[in-house]
């Protein structure tokens, strides 16, 4: 287009009036198929220029993107246009692309859609560049946004099948626990069955309690042991109903702290909390997230007050919450100076079912293990008996940012940005 253009021009005085009208009206043609093509793109596309204001959309940008109003209707008023996006963590990206003169660089995002479902989007902000007589001046920036919810979704789908396939063993020791107590119903029945037709062969009476009311209590006990085994079976294969998104976890923490610290202050509990100042957004359901923090929380109060109970006039103890970033993971360690664990509470902390409080069910570690486990992180325990207990979550971060590349570092024969 530009080359037929170039040549128009140097032709355009040898040209008849008809014939600059029926070359302006092919212009037009081929600009209506070019925006045609723009707008029918999968991939959304956005572009801006030099102050990232906003020059042109199309349709599919328009759809991933939360705007607070139409763009279109904001593209003569030279508004930047992470001002026009409603979500925090795509403004601040796009704001720091410009401030920062970052070109070459994405990241990914979790934005909810009218009809209330997540979509999984990349976001690239790449150099508009034009040539003009041999020199590459920039002209703007090109943000592209592709949907990879289903690519997530297959990922988040194979996690949960390997996660299933682990069962199989579960599965195994659970037939052969199940074998046991079924055995024993088996023998009692037989043993009752012989003694009643025994009876009623001879006198008619019933037998004694030894052969009908003490069988029956141990087939009563062996029922009440067949049903927690299933129920503990079931606890450890349900599925766990997360909604995974890409939420900032030193936010989550920094909002649990803030709201819990009153409680933590009346029971003589010193809270501290040390958060990186990393922006990182991992892939995770922040109120399940939640629920693992709190389940800590009342796990080391308990330990603290057991081990401080006997003097209510000074602080009893102390937890400390803090996190970092080794390599691509994320590192929450969680630690309390409370009464700790022994060897075999230690190996059995993540049961279901087992607890050391009188009035616990013992599924809130368990629950919290499983959370962990779904958001495709690992979460582990040390303690001495005494001393206190810290609990270190490993959780995989989806993306690092790439190298960024400034326009002069792409363009190099360009000279200084326009």
């Amino acid at each position: 287009m530009t080359d037929f253009s170039r040549r128009v021009s140097q032709k355009i005085e040898k040209l008849s009036p008809s014939q600059i009208q029926s070359l302006v009206e092919d212009g037009y043609a081929q600009i209506d198929m070019l925006d045609s093509i723009f707008q029918s793109l999968p991939t959304g596309l956005v572009i801006v220029d030099e102050n990232f204001c906003l020059l042109k959309i199309n349709k599919a940008a328009e759809r991933f993107l939360p705007f607070f109003s139409n763009p279109e209707d904001a593209k003569s008023e030279k508004i930047s246009v992470w001002t026009l996006i409603d979500d925090e963590d795509i403004s601040r990206f796009l704001k720091n692309a410009f401030e920062n003169d970052k070109t070459n660089i994405s990241d990914e995002f979790t934005v909810t859609t009218a009809s209330g479902s997540v979509r999984f989007i990349d976001m690239y902000v790449t150099p508009l560049v034009q040539n003009q007589n041999q020199n590459k001046n920039l002209i703007g920036s090109i943000i592209r946004i592709d949907d990879v919810t289903e690519k997530r979704n297959q990922e988040i789908l194979l996690h949960r099948m390997e996660t299933l396939a682990g069962l199989t063993n579960v599965a195994a020791s659970v037939a052969h626990e199940i074998k046991n107590p079924l055995g024993a119903i088996s023998i009692h029945i037989q043993l009752m069955q012989k003694a009643i037709k025994k009876k009623r062969d001879g006198d008619g009476l019933l037998p004694p309690a030894k052969y009908a009311e003490d069988y029956l209590d141990v087939i009563t006990q062996e029922i009440e042991r067949l049903n927690k085994i299933v129920v503990d079976f079931l606890m450890a294969v349900r599925p766990i109903s997360a909604k995974l998104e890409l939420a900032n976890p030193n936010k989550i923490l920094s909002e649990f702290i803030s709201f819990f610290t009153p409680e933590f202050t009346e029971k003589h509990i010193d809270l501290q909390s040390d958060l990186c100042s990393c922006d990182v957004r991992l892939l995770l359901d922040a109120k399940l997230f939640r629920e693992v923090i709190v389940n800590l929380s009342q796990n080391s109060i308990s330990a603290i007050q057991k081990k401080f109970d006997d003097d209510e006039s000074r602080i009893h103890g102390k937890i400390s919450i803090k996190t970092g970033i080794e390599g691509d993971r994320y590192i929450l360690t969680f630690k309390d100076d409370g009464i700790g664990m022994n060897e075999e509470t230690l190996s059995r902390v993540f049961e279901p079912y087992f607890t050391t409080k009188s009035n616990g069910t013992g599924l809130g570690m368990a629950m919290s293990y499983k959370i962990i486990k779904e958001f495709n992180g690992d979460i582990t325990v040390s303690s001495d008996l005494g001393d206190g207990t810290v609990f270190t979550i490993s959780l995989p971060i989806p993306q690092i940012e790439k190298k960024l590349l400034t326009f002069k570092e792409n363009c190099s024969d360009s000279g200084e940005k326009a």
